[in-house]
């Protein structure tokens, strides 16, 4: 069973920085695609970031350029450093990941099988 615990959430000003961390079961840390994807109240899951197991990346058009995936094979996580956060960013994250994968797109991610409990980013004005 793979388990995947997110951290690194809070509640931060537009303009600030917060980078979230995904702790995965070592066994599939090196065979998993991963990525992030997000939730706000009374909104449709969207995928934020995926990477594939190789460390090709891809993200939504709306975090181009203000986050980026990565992962360290050695501390056994995935990261997302979240930068210029905007309030429209305030919603729970989850970090996904999913054995051969056919896409590691962006839009892929909030469909892969396994997915922790979330944590939470609120981004004030």
């Amino acid at each position: 069973q793979v388990q995947l615990v997110e951290s690194g959430g809070g509640s931060v000003q537009a303009g600030g920085s917060l980078r979230l961390s995904c702790a995965v079961t070592p066994s599939a840390f090196s065979r998993l695609c991963m990525g992030w994807f997000r939730q706000a109240p009374g909104k449709e899951r969207e995928g934020v970031a995926g990477i594939d197991t190789d460390g090709s990346a891809d993200y939504a058009d709306f975090v181009k350029g203000r986050f980026a995936i990565s992962k360290d094979k050695a501390k056994i996580t995935l990261y997302l450093q979240m930068n210029y956060l905007k309030p429209e960013d305030s919603a729970m994250y989850y970090c996904a990941g999913m054995y051969t994968c056919a896409s590691f797109s962006a839009g892929a991610v909030p469909f892969f099988k396994f997915r922790g409990q979330g944590t939470q980013v609120t981004v004030s004005s």
